[in-house]
């Protein structure tokens, strides 16, 4: 498929950036998914996805599906994700594709979707300019479209790995047509900060940091904000839940590699260690829903 929205060159810091800026953060719960146990707790083997065939859907566990709405003091509002398209909540197929939409059980209203949810915030959707992707599975971008206007920006390998992948690795490349402008970063060249092998400062100030996490996709990353009480980590997929960090889990999906996830896992891991008073939200974690409930 060619893809109509081409990646511009990659152009950090971007403008708006002020050196005392922080954020406030809102999570938005958009969806939640049905998914077996091993989804997030070593479902990578054979035997385990197996298993999951079997079990009963009495004992799968509803995962909340989160975008985040960022308030930056100088570049406005900001974007990590999309999540669902609100189409997804009558028709699901018509956003997922029929295959995806068979195979995912998801509970959601369509004032779930982030724009109606960013606009009961007081943001005009329409003020949204940039949206930070950290990577392209469906449940993470098939929202793209509800956003036309914004600046995208999106590792570069998760672009190439999206733009030619399919349902089986997790992709629907027909969302990243939703948007027209592409900005890739190449966090594999980038220099180490904070813990981190790969980190890249967006808006030049220390507020909004992209975190090289790849493993579950070939170019995922997680985000690093500074919030009014310190740092605050989104995993987003490097991390399903807190179990996941701390009992060292390796889930079901990875499509990229799962060395690298394991590194991920464990860089996030030691910067939890040496930051025990920061927050740090994971992708899709059922079981601390409180952090998904305030604002940061």
């Amino acid at each position: 498929m060619t893809v109509s929205a081409r990646p511009r060159p990659a152009s950090l810091p971007l403008p708006g950036g002020r050196p005392d800026a922080v954020v406030k953060v809102h999570p938005l719960v958009v969806a939640d998914m049905h998914a077996p146990p091993h989804f997030w707790d070593g479902g990578n083997t054979l035997l385990a996805l197996l298993k999951t065939v079997v079990i009963p859907r009495s004992r799968w566990t509803w995962l909340p599906i989160p975008a985040f709405l960022v308030e930056h003091p100088s570049a406005g509002p900001i974007l990590v994700d999309t999540a669902f398209h609100a189409s997804v909540a009558s028709d699901p197929a018509h956003n997922l594709g029929r295959a995806a939409a068979r195979m995912y059980d998801i509970r959601m209203q369509p004032e779930q979707a982030v724009p109606a949810q960013i606009l009961a915030r007081g943001v005009d959707p329409a003020d949204v300019e940039l949206v930070v992707m950290t990577h392209l599975h469906h449940d993470h971008a098939s929202g793209i479209g509800q956003f036309p206007d914004a600046t995208f920006v999106v590792e570069q390998r998760e672009w190439t790995a999206a733009s030619s992948g399919g349902i089986m690795q997790g992709y629907r490349p027909q969302h990243l047509d939703g948007a027209r402008n592409w900005q890739t970063v190449d966090l594999a060249t980038a220099s180490p900060d904070d813990g981190f092998d790969h980190v890249v400062d967006l808006l030049g100030d220390g507020s909004f940091r992209l975190v090289g996490t790849p493993g579950h996709t070939a170019g995922h990353m997680s985000v690093l904000l500074r919030v009014a009480d310190g740092d605050l980590l989104l995993t987003s997929d490097a991390a399903y839940a807190r179990r996941s960090i701390d009992e060292h889990l390796i889930p079901m999906t990875i499509t990229g590699s799962q060395e690298q996830y394991e590194q991920s896992l464990r860089q996030i891991a030691a910067w939890s260690g040496a930051h025990p008073e920061a927050p740090v939200i994971c992708g899709h974690d059922p079981w601390n829903l409180a952090d998904l409930e305030r604002v940061y």
